[in-house]
């Protein structure tokens, strides 16, 4: 083999790995959720809060999601991507910027970044599930956990 030839092999190689290390980091990053100082609730425990009305469960996934498996029952459906998510939030609190607010996301990454974020945006009472709708290293998730959904049946543009 020609010199050149396994140069160029050699660099095609290293390439590679090193592609697929960058996609492993990346994978790797996001789902490990960020650490949140904040509260923290089960599944379980979010949904007994939100029935009494001790807490807003914010359910923070895709309109895709929700259809996929539903919204848990007694979760507001609010879909972080919005550009107005923050303004849409302080509008679901009434302006109390202090109301107790859980999020759900599928499996607790979301969560607990956009709990750092909001914290930051000053919401002084937010509550991560960090179970998420479909589990993760916190625990089995609502849907294992068998809790009830709602159907959603709104667009999922």
């Amino acid at each position: 083999m020609p010199e050149t030839a396994k140069r160029t092999r050699r660099w095609v190689l290293l390439g590679g790995g090193a592609a697929a290390a960058a996609g492993f980091a990346i994978r790797e990053y996001r789902l490990i959720p960020q650490d949140y100082a904040g509260g923290q609730l089960s599944v379980a425990e979010a949904h007994a809060q939100a029935l009494a009305g001790d807490i807003l469960l914010v359910d923070i996934r895709t309109p895709r999601e929700w259809k996929s498996t539903g919204v848990g029952q007694a979760a507001t459906p609010l879909d972080m991507r919005r550009d107005d998510f923050v303004q849409a939030l302080t509008q679901l609190v009434g302006g109390d910027t202090a109301t107790p607010v859980a999020l759900i996301c599928a499996r607790g990454v979301r969560s607990a970044r956009l709990s750092n974020h909001l914290t930051e945006a000053g919401f002084s009472n937010i509550i991560d599930v960090p179970e998420g709708m479909l589990g993760s290293a916190a625990g089995p998730g609502w849907v294992r956990a068998g809790l009830p959904v709602d159907r959603y049946t709104g667009d999922i543009g």
